[in-house]
């Protein structure tokens, strides 16, 4: 009976002994703090970055890999804090997203943007979640496989685009001759392969992959394997706030172990997407694969 009674005692000693450290660690964070006192938590997110976040038409709620992500990760700081949270969407854009977060008006930002260096000056990274590749789709008549079979064809870029500098670069370093023709959108390029007025586009992969699921020549189009170029996108968080980066870097590592991040992941590259009804055809690349094995937030140059 005394035994008994101990370990009863015990139990209840560690049980709140936890609930202690998790107080403390509310305290001790402001974005802990902010969300626990107001029971609201804001997410920045981009409209149009699918599969990552975008919205659908009429609609207020946006969706997307990114977003269910954060998501989760709302959950389980409701556990940690023992309360509800009422989730407040902010749309952000290319250059505000980074103001949006470090003056405070969102909590996490979900979307699809690149670790580097320079820009953990502006915010705090959580693990990657995403290893974006910089690839060429290509008509599958010209039997590429790669860049270096580009000799002689046209290739669209984005103006302005990471995808054109490093094109203009793999010309230099390889002395391939190509014509670049640069475009004002990733549609714009889409119209021009279709039409035959280009033999290939470059830029990031996901994207790629959707314009070839969603394009009237979807079976005549291939996404060369070879990589250019790679990006860790991570979710960028408070710059001033390690204990809330560490809990999300967990809670990531979770989902990770778990599988419920390559869950997550198969919905948006694998199953057909809203509103297309088109699968990217992405399953996970051997870079995921391995930054869902060994979680990291190493940045890009």
């Amino acid at each position: 009976m005394m035994r008994r009674f101990l370990s009863a005692l015990c139990g209840m000693l560690a049980a709140c002994a936890c609930l202690s450290v998790q107080a403390q660690e509310v305290q001790s964070s402001q974005t802990f703090e902010r969300v626990a006192r107001t029971g609201t938590i804001f997410l920045a997110y981009s409209e149009g970055a699918p599969p990552f976040s975008y919205a659908l038409p009429g609609q207020d709620r946006p969706l997307g890999y990114s977003w269910d992500v954060c998501l989760s990760i709302v959950k389980q700081i409701e556990a940690r804090i023992g309360k509800s949270l009422t989730v407040v969407p902010v749309v952000t854009g290319t250059n505000s997203r980074f103001l949006t977060v470090k003056a405070g008006m969102a909590e996490l930002e979900c979307g699809a943007t690149t670790n580097t260096v320079a820009r953990q000056k502006l915010a705090n990274f959580s693990n990657t979640i995403y290893v974006a590749e910089t690839r060429i789709l290509a008509k599958s008549d010209l039997g590429a496989r790669g860049f270096a079979d580009l000799a002689g064809k046209r290739v669209a870029t984005v103006n302005g685009s990471t995808a054109e500098r490093l094109v203009q670069l793999a010309m230099l370093q390889r002395g391939l001759a190509l014509t670049l023709v640069s475009t004002r959108t990733q549609a714009e390029a889409v119209r021009m392969l279709e039409a035959g007025e280009v033999d290939a586009i470059a830029g990031v992969d996901a994207a790629l992959a959707l314009a070839r699921a969603n394009s009237k020549l979807a079976a005549q189009l291939t996404l060369l394997p070879e990589s250019m170029s790679v990006e860790p996108y991570g979710l960028m968080l408070p710059v001033k706030d390690a204990v809330f980066k560490k809990f999300v870097d967990e809670t990531l590592v979770g989902m990770m172990k778990s599988g419920e991040l390559a869950a997550i992941y198969d919905k948006w590259f694998v199953q057909p997407i809203a509103p297309w009804g088109v699968s990217l055809g992405l399953p996970l690349s051997e870079l995921n694969k391995g930054t869902f094995a060994y979680p990291n937030d190493r940045p890009a140059n």
